[in-house]
């Protein structure tokens, strides 16, 4: 079955322009997932234009597949740059809940399913403690390396937070007035120095609080039952989502049913996967790929 691509805009602002990439086959629109990207990136993590990729894969199953791309990232407009003044809290009062409701629009149904990539997953979950109602909605979540803190020591976690994260990239995001992570070969996208920073405190092991409102996340999210949650990890992630982080995170998420599943060749899979590869390497096909369709199609069935 012949799977089509097409944009979708969302006029957020007379400033601001959302990007949503659907992704489906061409029979009757089947179960329908949202799919959120992580810090320095975009939605082509989840895509290409060939129908490589998760959401092709999805595609291929029947799902119907919308790929964001957060504010100034990817094909949304205007690109991130010095003038930008918003960050993560937009990203979770404003822009995601306006994919979900352009998603409403749509298929006369707010998204089956939720699908995330690192950073991606701490803001779903901050959307699920400011929104409880889509809890109801929501079937099932695979989120891909995500954590909220770092916790694990590796050298190439000193090196990728304490170093870049924590301390370069402060200086050169207010230095250009933003995060040029591209330029730098840090990510596929820019940040807003706002949402740089708020990430940082977070990932530095603050309290879960948003620094905007004073919203306290972990303390909503400890009275809440959330969708089923499948977290991949990865045996080369050793710098941003080891087991470790990822299971703190878990914690944090209130209750629910929520399992962990690590990827590498001493778990039985073909490849040692990392952060990015996890998503992107042609294996992941037949290993996380299916797992999360498993995970996606248990859910539907009961």
């Amino acid at each position: 079955m012949a799977i089509t691509q097409q944009s979708v805009f969302i006029k957020l602002d007379d400033y601001q322009t959302l990007h949503l990439r659907r992704i489906a086959n061409q029979q009757p629109s089947g179960p329908v997932v949202l799919l959120i990207h992580g810090a320095v990136e975009n939605g082509k993590i989840f895509y290409t234009h060939s129908n490589k990729g998760l959401a092709p894969f999805l595609a291929e199953q029947g799902y119907c597949c919308y790929v964001a791309d957060l504010r100034g990232r990817g094909e949304s407009k205007p690109a991130i740059c010095k003038q930008a003044r918003y960050g993560q809290t937009e990203a979770i009062v404003e822009d995601i809940p306006a994919f979900i409701e352009k998603i409403e629009q749509l298929e006369s149904k707010k998204p089956d399913f939720l699908v995330a990539h690192s950073w991606g997953g701490v803001l779903l979950n901050s959307v699920f403690a400011r929104f409880p109602e889509l809890i109801n909605d929501v079937k099932a979540c695979a989120y891909f390396g995500s954590k909220r803190s770092l916790f694990n020591n590796h050298p190439k976690k000193l090196f990728q937070a304490n170093l870049i994260w924590y301390f370069m990239a402060p200086i050169l995001a207010k230095k250009h007035g933003y995060l040029p992570a591209k330029r730098l070969k840090w990510g596929s996208d820019d940040e807003t120095q706002k949402s740089h920073y708020q990430s940082m405190q977070w990932a530095k092991k603050n309290p879960w609080i948003d620094s905007d409102d004073g919203f306290d996340y972990a303390k909503t999210l400890a009275n809440l039952t959330l969708p089923p949650t499948l977290h991949i990890a990865a045996v080369k992630d050793k710098a941003l989502a080891q087991p470790i982080d990822i299971q703190k995170f878990i914690d944090e998420s209130g209750t629910g049913v929520q399992k962990m599943q690590i990827y590498g060749r001493r778990f039985g899979h073909k490849v040692d996967y990392d952060h990015i590869n996890m998503l992107t390497h042609p294996q992941a096909r037949q290993e996380q790929f299916m797992d999360v369709l498993n995970w996606f199609e248990a859910t539907r069935a009961d």
